[in-house]
């Protein structure tokens, strides 16, 4: 709102200026009325006839509706005095022109042929001092060249006090000029700041239609500020792409509005966009035609321009909502404008200015303001939302924290309880069978105790008792093959000792380490297989394999005794699920081979990790 103020302000300020000088206002005339004769493009004089009284503001397209060429205007004022210059402010000339005043040349334009100069973008001021002057009669020649399709003609022309006359022509560079310039900036600068908009949030598409409609729209508003068609070599390639710039820019503006009231129409808009590139790539293939013609792309431009407005207006009636009547409010304005400037571009009215620029960075602000309105909602709803958001994470964090909490606990208490399971079964599988192979050997009627023998079983129970309590307290790396020796040695014992042949093949172990507790592992697994065979199997042999093949260790046990039935076995006791459990967690699986009556064999590859094959 700030640059619509500053707008209104400069605007008011530029009328106060242009009035507040009475005593000069009168000292000035304005001469309305003059003679055109057309001439061809080479004329260097006057012609001396043909002279036609015209009106000024005069366009020469209506009474030489195909002349392209030179046309020659004669006026004349009469001059009380040349003791003080005078002021002479030219306000429209279309396209270019020399000035002379009394026969001398005071002002050309740089190209009086194609490529014509655009003298009519901006009013000229000029100071005539006193040898230019006469007492009397005076006259000015002005040799206008035009094109007759392009409005070519000449202006009213005001002459009297400097002052006065130099604060008609800053009036009129403020409206036909400055205030492009600042449509022109106004443009770049909220085409820019939504561009970026856009860059940020590509969902809301409609940022991006509105950056692109402004940048069309700053293609178009060139048209006021250029003084020459470069880079074209002619005005018709000029007028061509301006035409089809004017009809993107409302093509652009029309998608912008379908996507700012939510609408995608991709058929219709995809036909509007073939028809802007079509229409380009025409104005650059056929410059002659395409500018001759370029009314018909300015009309159905317009035609789309009211269809987009009217419909939006329908729109924001039935959606009331604050930024929709800003937006439909800033849309009225140029509604009528543009009205008053496609009758002056038709040739129904005549005027020397546009007055869509004048108010097209009102619309602009308008349609920035509608903008920010909704980026601002939307950034409301996400800050909202990440307020939201963030209760929800903080109750979620407590109510992950507490739950945890309570998993933390629980797994205390399942390790707690797991290591006494491990402890009960070491104490089951280690030193239950140790203690079993002692009650056994000392029940044994046929070898009657000896206190030396019921010592030598105390200290196996001794040994087999630290040997939990090492390895439950404390991990260290362990000897494989110095582990295995006494306990080969002690089961060979036992086994003699009732008459149980026993076999140990031990190869490839030397230096290998598993660790601790996968040493204690085996090592229990071996008891508690030989306790079975001990306790259960009636057999007469057994056979150890412990066997380094290749990555692995081949553990394997042995007897011929009575066997067992596995399906029967496996819904009673825990010596073989204790067994599978120990194998599990030496990462290997037990393969288990038994009969009635056909011995049983246990079997597993234990895989050696690269540390213990170093």
């Amino acid at each position: 709102m700030f640059f619509v103020l500053l707008l209104a302000c400069g605007l008011f300020a530029s009328s106060v200026a242009a009035e507040q000088i009475p005593s000069t206002t009168n000292a000035t005339i304005e001469l309305q009325s003059a003679e055109a004769a057309p001439a061809d493009w080479h004329s260097e004089a006057p012609p001396v006839d043909g002279w036609t009284p015209v009106k000024l503001m005069d366009l020469w397209d209506t009474r030489w509706p195909h002349h392209d060429g030179v046309v020659w205007y004669r006026l004349h004022w009469n001059q009380t005095s040349t003791d003080q210059p005078v002021g002479l402010f030219i306000d429209y000339v279309s396209l270019a022109y020399v000035l002379y005043v009394n026969g001398n040349r005071i002002y050309s334009d740089t190209h009086l042929v194609e490529p014509l100069s655009r003298t009519w973008i901006r009013p000229q001021y000029f100071l005539i001092d006193k040898p230019l002057l006469r007492q009397g009669q005076n006259t000015l020649l002005v040799r206008v060249s035009g094109l007759a399709g392009y409005q070519p003609g000449f202006g009213a022309v005001t002459i009297g006090n400097p002052d006065a006359v130099q604060a008609r022509e800053r009036r009129g560079e403020f409206l036909r000029y400055n205030v492009q310039v600042f449509d022109l900036s106004v443009s770049f600068v909220f085409g820019g700041l939504f561009f970026l908009l856009w860059l940020l949030r590509r969902k809301d598409t409609y940022y991006g239609w509105y950056a692109l409609c402004t940048v069309v729209w700053s293609l178009y508003t060139i048209n006021f500020l250029a003084s020459s068609p470069w880079p074209f070599n002619n005005t018709p390639a000029w007028e061509a792409i301006n035409a089809a710039a004017y009809f993107a820019s409302t093509v652009t503006f029309a998608i912008f509005l379908l996507r700012y009231a939510g609408y995608q129409w991709p058929r219709t808009e995809g036909i509007m966009l073939v028809l802007c590139v079509a229409l380009f790539a025409v104005a650059l293939l056929c410059p002659q035609w395409t500018g001759h013609y370029r009314a018909v792309a300015i009309i159905f431009g317009c035609s789309i321009y009211y269809v987009a407005i009217f419909g939006f207006m329908g729109y924001a009636w039935r959606h009331p909502r604050a930024d929709n009547y800003a937006l439909a409010g800033s849309l009225l304005i140029p509604l009528v404008v543009s009205a008053h400037d496609m009758l002056l571009f038709l040739g129904v009215i005549r005027s020397d200015s546009y007055l869509l620029a004048v108010t097209s960075p009102i619309t602009i602000i308008g349609m920035g303001s509608a903008l920010a309105y909704r980026f601002a909602v939307a950034m409301r709803r996400a800050e909202n939302f990440n307020l939201e958001l963030q209760r929800e994470v903080q109750a979620a964090t407590g109510q992950l924290t507490e739950t945890l909490k309570r998993e933390h606990d629980l797994a205390l208490n399942n390790a707690r309880i797991g290591e006494r399971l491990n402890l009960v079964r070491d104490l089951h599988d280690g030193f239950g069978g140790s203690l079993l192979a002692a009650i056994s050997t000392l029940e044994n009627p046929r070898l009657p105790p000896e206190p030396a023998q019921v010592v030598i079983t105390l200290k196996e129970l001794r040994d087999d008792l630290r040997l939990i309590i090492d390895t439950t307290t404390h991990e260290r790396d362990t000897d494989l093959a110095g582990l295995l020796a006494p306990l080969r040695h002690r089961w060979s014992q036992r086994f003699e000792a009732i008459a149980i042949d026993n076999r140990w093949t031990v190869e490839g172990v030397d230096d290998l380490s598993l660790g601790a507790m996968r040493v204690l592992e085996l090592l229990r697994f071996l008891q508690e297989s030989l306790t079975n065979v001990l306790k259960h199997s009636s057999a007469s042999q057994v056979h150890v394999y412990i066997r380094r093949k290749g990555e692995c260790l081949n553990v394997e046990v042995r007897d011929d005794g009575q066997g067992f039935d596995l399906a029967s076995v496996a819904r009673r006791g825990a010596g073989l699920p204790s067994l599978r459990a120990r194998v599990g967690r030496l990462g290997a699986t037990l393969q288990i081979m038994s009969s009635p009556g056909g011995g049983t064999r246990l079997s597993f590859d234990v895989p050696l990790s690269p540390m213990a094959l170093t």
